[in-house]
């Protein structure tokens, strides 16, 4: 939302603005390339810009994405179509993180683009205010690279198009098509024309990854309960909604009144239950791929084998979810077995307290402390923990409040 508002022709405002780590790694690297910012307090800040191919300056030193790929791949994008040379870097975590995918399109477009040895960061981008219109097909399903592709289509000579081999999250179609860009949907194809988005005035819903580790504690306990007010409710990001469901829970999604606007949100209403288990994969896993550590960590206590597949995905997240995921549900006493696209875990199980580790990963650090809660007995130690700043500052507090 911030790279979009830099991209338009005048100031935007937005509300409800997240305090994560990695919204305040795009701040930095948007100032960094001469973009004026000004926060009001509260999570309201406005941005100005001059328009795609013309708002972003020369920084005068690399980069810093922290630990947020988003920042990374999608200011990759914008840099794409200005005539600058910047190099984006990130922390230990981030630069294992794949970019081949995200620069091999871009360089298809007319940008010159690099990465480090294996494809991973330091990523160099040298714009180019001519770039081309392609129709490209990513390798993998991620709205990242779709994201990056579109904002560098802004400032394309002609019309874009990405087919995706998965559908996925649609935030950044529903914005710029808010800001009056021609971008629509056509069978598994998005096709954008170029131009410039018009500054606006946004409410951030609440993140649904975020309330998908309370929602699914609730769920995982009869006769527990937890009601998530302002939730997103993009049926692109509600896959876990539909699992819990599957499990046996009962997991509400409703929108507010007001809600009909660039994204729809509401109350996200959680209620325990006997779970049972299910299976993961195909569009339903990309639907979820966020809050698949979590689902895991509900899986164990849910009757028979719930498998997750077709999430090769999770391999090259800030870590190996994966394997960390399954060594950490070991140590807490669950039955898991890996596969190279995914994991299947078997319930209902008795959890206990244990030390685990996760890797400096915000997901895992926050579904571990779920199971440290379903636990029967002991204490649990995760390290990383602090890592739940990079989304969900206040994590832990709000996780006490619930489930003493």
């Amino acid at each position: 939302m911030l790279i979009v508002g830099a991209l338009s022709t005048g100031r935007s405002y937005i509300g409800n603005l997240s305090a994560s780590d990695d919204v305040a790694a795009t701040v930095r690297c948007l100032e960094a390339c001469g973009v004026w910012l000004r926060p009001f307090g509260g999570g309201r800040m406005s941005v100005e810009g001059s328009g795609p191919g013309r708002s972003l300056q020369q920084p005068a030193s690399a980069l810093d994405c922290a630990n947020s790929g988003t920042t990374m791949r999608l200011l990759a994008g914008a840099l794409a179509a200005h005539e600058v040379e910047a190099v984006l870097d990130g922390d230990t975590s981030l630069r294992r993180r794949p970019m081949r995918r995200v620069a091999e399109p871009l360089i298809a477009m007319g940008a010159t683009v690099s990465t480090a040895d294996g494809g991973t960061p330091p990523l160099t981008v040298r714009g180019s205010t001519q770039l081309r219109g392609v129709t490209w097909t990513p390798s993998a399903a991620s709205a990242q690279v779709k994201s990056a592709i579109l904002l560098a289509a802004l400032a394309a000579v002609s019309a874009t198009t990405v087919a995706e081999p998965v559908r996925t999250r649609d935030h950044t179609e529903r914005l710029l098509r808010h800001c009056g860009i021609d971008v629509g949907s056509h069978g598994d194809a998005v096709v954008l024309h170029p131009g410039a988005p018009a500054p606006f005035g946004v409410r951030v819903p609440g993140d649904a990854s975020a309330a998908a580790f309370l929602a699914g504690l609730a769920a995982a306990r009869q006769g527990w309960r937890v009601r998530c007010t302002g939730v997103g409710l993009n049926p692109t990001r509600t896959g876990f909604v539909d699992v819990l469901n599957d499990m046996g829970a009962t997991v509400a999604a409703e929108p507010e009144s007001g809600s009909e606007g660039w994204e729809p949100w509401g109350v996200l209403d959680a209620r325990g239950s006997t779970l049972r288990a299910t299976r993961i994969a195909g569009e339903l896993a990309v639907r979820c791929v966020d809050e698949l550590p979590l689902l895991a960590v509900v899986a164990t206590q849910a009757e028979g084998v719930t498998e997750i597949r077709d999430a090769a995905e999770l391999r090259s997240k800030e870590s190996d979810r994966i394997a960390l995921l399954s060594a950490g549900l070991r140590a807490l006493g669950a039955s898991c077995e890996t596969f190279d696209d995914g994991l299947a875990v078997r319930g209902p199980v008795r959890l206990r307290g244990a030390r685990v580790d996760s890797g400096g990963d915000h997901r895992l650090a926050m579904a571990f402390a779920v199971a440290g809660v379903l636990a029967a007995e002991g204490a649990s130690h995760i390290v990383g923990a602090e890592s739940v700043s990079v989304s969900f500052p206040g994590f832990f507090e709000t996780l006490r409040a619930i489930a003493r």
